[in-house]
């Protein structure tokens, strides 16, 4: 069985020499044996010991409760579950850092479409970053009723091609029409646009919003601000503004 030297399992565990000896005087890592000439040897077992006595240093406990914990019948049992939420810590810590570093991403691709750097161009891109998981959302719910309806306009379309059963097709329109212009309405009430020019979240009018030439991401719009005309950014509203 291996044999270590004081100098040998300090350097093992990452700490000085000095600690293993403070941890020897404190009665919590007292070596195997001392040899001939009286200097300290720790066994295999000694060294997983201060392996533990190191995490558990990490995770800010004191050397007295550590001195406590190792005397315990059972301190695998209590280590395990330390273990354990240092783990869901440390994923938890992962997730933030992921997190941060998608945001970081985006405000990099956001600032590559901005022609002039400014302060307020930030701004909108923070703004967007921040609500895009709620406009996510709205546009989830208008893809999920959306799908039923355009599978029957498909079906009803290629019935009347193939079949020439047009009444399925009459059925689809006199569905599709309401359908269209509620959620519309739904969609235009949860959404605001931002001015490039004054960087002003705004609501168009239902009309003007809804025949405006558009892309994925902005909609062609005037601000009721500045007056400009082109496109604005689409961002969702805050929940408080939507039951106005």
């Amino acid at each position: 069985m291996s044999k270590y030297t004081t100098g040998e399992l300090a350097k093992l565990c990452g700490v000085t020499v000095r600690t293993v000896q403070y941890y020897d005087t404190r009665g919590i890592l007292v070596p195997t044996e001392l040899s001939e000439g009286g200097r300290r040897l720790y066994s295999e077992d000694d060294l997983k010991r201060m392996k533990i006595i190191c995490f558990l240093r990490e995770l800010g406990l004191p050397i007295d409760s550590i001195s406590q914990l190792l005397s315990e019948d059972d301190p695998g049992s209590v280590i395990s579950l330390l273990l354990e939420q240092q783990e869901q810590a440390l994923q938890e810590e992962i997730s933030e850092r992921e997190e941060k570093l998608h945001k970081l991403e985006d405000l990099r691709a956001g600032l590559k479409n901005v022609k002039e750097f400014s302060v307020e161009s930030i701004g909108d891109i923070a703004y967007t970053m921040t609500n895009k998981k709620k406009l996510k959302k709205v546009r989830m719910t208008l893809l999920l009723t959306g799908l039923p309806i355009s599978v029957l306009q498909w079906v009803s379309i290629v019935l009347w091609v193939i079949k020439g059963f047009w009444w399925l097709f009459v059925i689809w329109a006199v569905i599709a029409i309401p359908y269209g212009i509620l959620i519309s309405r739904y969609y235009f009430k949860r959404v605001a646009y931002i001015c490039p020019q004054c960087h002003t979240v705004f609501r168009p009018t239902f009309k003007e919003a809804f025949f405006a030439n558009h892309t994925p991401a902005a909609r062609k719009l005037t601000c009721p601000s500045c007056g400009h005309h082109g496109f604005c950014v689409e961002v969702a509203r805050e929940e408080a503004d939507i039951h106005e």
